[in-house]
């Protein structure tokens, strides 16, 4: 019975380290209506592109893109990125204030900081690509950086989201092979793998 006891005491130890440690407000929900926006966003930028010929951007640097494509794409990217931002935020601090859990802790800083480093520099990256005239490389670098953010903040909060990020990072690599179909490859990342992700999220750590 002492051993027991013993055994349940470490046991409530180790669980109030990995809570101090760890942000474990993310949101399932959020994940899901992550996927919903991106998969929007995809169709949004099939119809703008007109996207009948599977070689479109195929040979990296020159395209038959025009300025106001490329104005109304990073639009189109923008509006996802702050949308899924934005509806995260709300959800996990709904969350967080739920569970007693504060919404800005040491675990959420090292979790922002370490999500920070990769996206920002891929998004730096992909801005001087993108000026630069190399669109065919944009969506599966995108799909690695992201991957890469996620594996980092994978040390921070749940372990499923590294794993999430490993398949994104595998997802891009593949759409490199296979220049001319990267909007398709950036519809199932940011799209289809977020709801499955979400969905599985949800239903283990939500409800």
């Amino acid at each position: 019975m002492k051993e027991k006891e013993i055994q349940d005491e470490l046991t409530s130890i180790r669980s109030l380290m990995e809570r101090s440690s760890k942000f474990l407000s993310l949101s399932g929900l959020s994940g899901i209506l992550a996927g919903i926006y991106a998969l929007i966003g995809a169709g949004a930028a099939y119809n703008l592109l007109n996207y009948d010929i599977p070689d479109f951007w195929y040979n990296g640097k020159y395209s038959f893109v025009g300025n106001l494509e490329i104005i109304a794409l990073l639009s189109i990217a923008i509006a996802v990125l702050v949308a899924s931002l934005v509806t995260g935020f709300i959800l996990s601090y709904r969350k967080a204030k739920l569970k007693g859990q504060p919404i800005w802790s040491a675990a959420s800083r090292a979790l922002l900081f370490n999500m920070a480093v990769p996206l920002i520099t891929g998004g730096l990256l992909l801005l001087i690509l993108i000026f630069r005239g190399y669109y065919g490389i944009i969506c599966p670098l995108s799909l690695v950086f992201y991957g890469l953010s996620l594996v980092n903040a994978g040390n921070f909060t749940f372990g499923e989201v590294r794993y999430l990020g490993i398949l994104e990072i595998l997802l891009g690599l593949i759409a490199a092979c296979l220049p001319g179909y990267g909007l398709l490859f950036w519809a199932i990342g940011f799209g289809v793998l977020h709801i499955i992700y979400g969905s599985v999220m949800y239903f283990k750590y939500d409800r």
